[in-house]
């Protein structure tokens, strides 16, 4: 029954950390254009002419 006093705040701090990470990948535009790399992928600029 100890091992919940560990386990409790390392999963509470580890679901913050993630919902951390999400805020800032929001705040950051990281969500802006979901279509533009599936087109990127499909262009062919890199090849020479």
């Amino acid at each position: 029954m100890t091992i919940l006093l560990f386990l409790l705040p390392l999963a509470l701090a580890l679901g913050f950390l993630g919902l951390a990470a999400f805020l800032w990948a929001l705040r950051n535009g990281q969500y802006e254009d979901l279509d533009g790399a599936a087109v990127r992928v499909l262009s062919d600029d890199d090849l020479p002419p």
